[in-house]
């Protein structure tokens, strides 16, 4: 009976120590706090990734480019998050983590969606880890996974 009072007393002094506010820091079960920073490999692709050009599909159309965001937290994990909406309701959404930004490429975690285009009722979207790359000198960084859905080939670019 004593040695279990004696390891009570033992955990309240413990507990007593502990500095305050350590109970609000962050739990490891927090996706957040599981991130890793973005490894920056080339700074010339990270200076090209802070102003993005817009994105587009194919489908959609390259003329009108939808609205992309692209910047690193106050813990240097770098988020995207960009759409585009076609005349007709076909839609593209990105929306993910950097984890490597190098020469020519990026490496983004996260969703790609395309909702009706080019055909009404085709419904894809994948939560993965994806490539995006430069490819014969051009001015934005296409995705690599061309025939993931459904066998068709889409071209998603991010312009810089």
């Amino acid at each position: 009976m004593r040695q279990v009072a004696l390891w009570g007393t033992i955990a309240a002094a413990i507990w007593a120590a502990m500095p305050v506010g350590l109970e609000a820091q962050s739990s490891v079960s927090d996706p957040a706090f599981l991130e890793d920073p973005t490894e920056i490999l080339s700074q010339r692709d990270a200076d090209r990734l802070l102003s993005p050009g817009g994105i587009t599909l194919q489908w959609i159309g390259w003329d009108d480019r939808g609205p992309v965001s692209i910047a690193p937290d106050e813990r240097g994990v770098w988020h995207v998050s960009g759409h585009q909406t076609g005349d007709d309701g076909g839609e593209l959404e990105v929306d993910g983590t950097i984890l490597e930004i190098g020469e020519g490429y990026f490496t983004l975690r996260g969703t790609i969606a395309i909702t009706d285009t080019p055909d009404t009722g085709r419904e894809c979207r994948a939560d993965k880890t994806w490539h995006f790359a430069i490819t014969q000198n051009r001015r934005y960084y296409r995705l690599r996974e061309f025939e993931w859905c459904d066998r068709l080939t889409d071209y998603v670019d991010i312009y810089f």
